[in-house]
């Protein structure tokens, strides 16, 4: 048997003799190094006959034509009638333990629409090579999914790709996790390489007084997001969702039960925020129950995607890159610091 791995326009193949027949075979990638890497795999296939272990492997690297010819010449044939737990098997019981931990106060909900998210890149992924058994799912078949899902992220020009590629990893290792709780897989796949926010490169990102200046001039109908972001560290989701009921103007303090950790905060309004507010309620005059920030541009209550953007727009405005609403998160947990705060306490 003789293999070697040469290049067809933008995709690598595999030629040579086996059994003195000529073998000619796309691999349907266009990356040298994991042509290189198949192509060893299937020689050790070949070799090891019939029993090899290295089928199950191929069927998932290979191109599903190449790999019926591959099985036929090597004599290989799958086990049938074993029915084996799936993706859809596993997406719908973990939807279910989700939704339980929902019902118990143990996860939010915006955390599971972030989970669904990581669920349906998975999904999009597995199309492209029509695997479905979870069995089929090992190390080798997750790291090609680590670089279909980073081109994706690349592709629609993320801001964050690199930290929304850990995120992804994280959620699946947690996904897989719970599958081998459930005995669906004997172990998990997904290996991390750290966690989200280890990288220091990808961090906390606070605004300097410079920019924060910048940000406080052009700011114009964003002044309060602006203000409200600043002096109180909020979440975009916990700001958007802020009610005139949870600030008090007696006591000068915001008491909001968060929406991510369901822990009750008490945050003190900073005089300028104060100012901001009290023009705010008396242009409004409403109900305890309305959200405090609305869309300048519609009048109705702000929502995340679009708080987000407006920010981003005013950083655009101030020459200021990158003004995403947690920016605005590190900038007062690291003001709280130099103000003597213990770690504890911010």
């Amino acid at each position: 048997m003789n293999l070697e791995t040469t290049k067809r326009g933008r995709h690598w193949r595999v030629d040579g003799n086996v059994g003195g027949k000529r073998l000619r075979i796309s691999l349907g990638t266009e990356n040298g190094d994991y042509a290189e890497k198949c192509k060893n795999k299937i020689e050790s296939a070949l070799q090891g006959g019939a029993s090899s272990q290295f089928w199950p492997e191929l069927k998932v690297l290979l191109p599903p034509q190449t790999f019926r010819m591959l099985a036929k010449i090597g004599g290989y044939e799958e086990k049938q009638n074993v029915v084996q737990p799936t993706w859809t098997d596993l997406e719908g019981a973990f939807s279910v333990e989700m939704q339980q931990r929902i019902l118990l106060g143990k996860l939010a909900a915006s955390t599971r629409e972030r989970y669904r998210q990581t669920f349906r890149a998975f999904v999009e992924f597995l199309k492209t090579g029509g695997v479905t058994d979870l069995g089929l799912m090992n190390r080798s078949f997750i790291e090609k999914f680590k670089v279909w899902r980073l081109e994706r992220i690349y592709e629609k020009k993320f801001s964050r790709g690199g930290r929304g590629l850990a995120l992804d990893i994280a959620i699946l290792h947690r996904i897989f996790a719970f599958a081998v709780e459930s005995e669906m897989v004997e172990k998990n796949p997904v290996r991390l390489d750290g966690r989200p926010g280890d990288n220091p490169e990808a961090g906390a990102q606070p605004f300097d007084s410079e920019a924060l200046g910048k940000l406080r001039t052009s700011a114009g109908p964003d002044l309060l997001p602006f203000l409200l972001l600043r002096w109180t560290g909020l979440r975009g989701s916990d700001a958007v969702k802020l009610t005139w009921q949870e600030v008090s103007f007696d006591r000068k303090e915001i008491e909001r039960v968060t929406q991510k950790r369901k822990k009750r905060v008490i945050l003190p309004i900073n005089a300028e925020l104060l100012f901001a507010l009290e023009a705010e309620y008396d242009r409004l005059k409403p109900v305890p129950t309305d959200r405090v920030l609305n869309n300048p541009g519609t009048g109705q209550p702000m929502k995340r995607p679009r708080l987000y953007q407006r920010m981003l727009a005013l950083g655009k405005r101030a020459g200021v890159p990158n003004s995403h609403p947690h920016r605005f998160r590190d900038t007062l947990a690291v003001d709280m610091l130099q103000k003597g705060a213990s770690p504890y306490d911010v």
